[in-house]
This record gives C-alpha cells, sequence and structure tokens, in this order.
C-alpha cells in the first residue's frame, strides 16, 4: 500500500491543488494547507459550509509566486496575494455581496479540526465505493465534495476505518519516514450534499451515504466512534518530532493498531 495522491486546499474552501510531494509540518498540518481562508467582519469564516455561493468560484493557486487565478462564469482575474490583497477582498466583498477579507496562518493553517490538525486520509477504493451509490456522479467530483488530503491505494475500501480506535486513543501509521496518528472518522458537513461546480443540493444525499455506510462498515471500524454514520475519510494529529516530507508513491505502514 502506497501513498497515491496528495491534494492540498491552499484557500479554504477554495479549489485543491495536486502535488507530487509535500511537507507536514510541526503543527501537523500539511505545508500551505487551508493556510488562507475567507472572513467576514465578525471573523467568521465565509465558506462552503455557510455559503453555497462559494462553489460557483473556480481558482488556482501558484505556491512559488503566491499568486490567485479566481473566476466565476466567464470572469477570471489574476491576483498577487501579497500586492494585491485589498484589490482581491474587493473582488470577492462585490461577489459574495458582503465584506470578505483574506486572513493567513502558514504555521498551522485553519483546520476543521483543531485537535487533529494533521492531513485527512482517505483510500482510493472507498472513494470508488463512494462514488458508485450516487448517480450521475464521478470518482472526480467524489473526490472535490470530500476533499480528503492524502489517498491510499493497494488497500480495500474503507482501509483507513483501521487508522483510529477507541475515544481517547490513536493509532499510528507511517507514510514514508513521516509518523502521524490517526485519531477519529471525519463527520461530515453539507459540503459532500452539493455540486462542487453548482452549489445544487442533491437531496437525498445524506441519507443515502449514511445507509450504505452503515451496510458498508468493515469489521476492522471501531462501532463506538459512529454516533451516525455520515463519517469518511480519518482525521489525523502530528507525532512530536515526525515532520517531514511526504511522497506520492511512498509506502504507508500501519504500525499499531
Amino acid at each position: 500500500m502506497h501513498l497515491a495522491r496528495i491534494v492540498i486546499y491552499p484557500i479554504k474552501s477554495l479549489d485543491g491543488l495536486v502535488l507530487n510531494e509535500a511537507r507536514i509540518l510541526e503543527s501537523g498540518a500539511l505545508e500551505h494547507d487551508r493556510q488562507f481562508a475567507l472572513a467576514d467582519e465578525k471573523g467568521e469564516f465565509t465558506n462552503g459550509k455557510r455559503t453555497p455561493r462559494i462553489h460557483l468560484l473556480r481558482s488556482r493557486f501558484d505556491l512559488a509566486s503566491r499568486t490567485l487565478a479566481i473566476s466565476s462564469g466567464e470572469t477570471s482575474h489574476s491576483f498577487r496575494i501579497d500586492a494585491d490583497r485589498p484589490a482581491l477582498e474587493a473582488w470577492l466583498s462585490q461577489f459574495f455581496g458582503t465584506s470578505v477579507r483574506l486572513v493567513e496562518n502558514a504555521a498551522a493553517g485553519f483546520p476543521d479540526d483543531t485537535v487533529s490538525p494533521g492531513p485527512t486520509v482517505i483510500s482510493r477504493a472507498t472513494l470508488d465505493e463512494v462514488t458508485n451509490w450516487f448517480e450521475g456522479i464521478s470518482l472526480d467530483e467524489t473526490r472535490r465534495r470530500f476533499r480528503a488530503n492524502l489517498e491510499i491505494d493497494g488497500v480495500e475500501p474503507f482501509w483507513e476505518d483501521r487508522l483510529y480506535s477507541e475515544e481517547g486513543g490513536a493509532v499510528r501509521f507511517r507514510i514514508g519516514q513521516v509518523l502521524l496518528e490517526g485519531t477519529n472518522p471525519c463527520a461530515r458537513c453539507v459540503v459532500p450534499t452539493r455540486s462542487s461546480e453548482t452549489g445544487e443540493r442533491y437531496e437525498a444525499f445524506a441519507a443515502i451515504f449514511e445507509e450504505r455506510r452503515y451496510e458498508t462498515l468493515p469489521y476492522w471500524a471501531t462501532r463506538s466512534r459512529f454516533d451516525h454514520f455520515y463519517r469518511l475519510a480519518v482525521n489525523t494529529r502530528p507525532v512530536a518530532g515526525s515532520a517531514g516530507d511526504i511522497r506520492v508513491g511512498d509506502a504507508v505502514r500501519l504500525l499499531d493498531r
């Protein structure tokens, strides 16, 4: 089993960036993942959970130049994050119809789970399985809806459910030379129920997902962690002193259970 895909999301809730290698920081975060976020005047995130309109944006972030290419429909613009930030914030504010500013945390990013801020892990076989549950949804669309960071291949569906134990415990595993701990199956929000391109709601999505997740839950999953079955992928946290680089093709080893 090996690491097959790395995706980071430089700006929280905007499009991902596929990489061949990435660095896991001392904080446990993938470098540049959710490094930026959009926030309103109260400091609350403007994100997919609260703002379906965000799905209409297409974006690409260039890490070297810190440049964001962003478009809505036929309108496309390019902004240098440092030099053009006021112009970018003005463009975003106009698009959302409310004041929006860009905030940054280079050390830890803005993870949903601050207790387990490491990359989220899922297997490619899991993504294939879930894709088959929904008519008209492609593998890439499933990826965009669930927004996991690390994709593992060479394993069976829901292999990642081996990466957590009873509440308060953790399961150690290694990707290349980097040691991580899996902590819990990730509770999902409203985002996966919507088209990643239009924001249109698939009304029965969560109900279908929970029914099929219950039916296919593997024997190795710690069932006590499922107060509901709208959970997919695994949250992780760092092990002290284990920061380092990971690369596509790196071996993945499960160290304990």
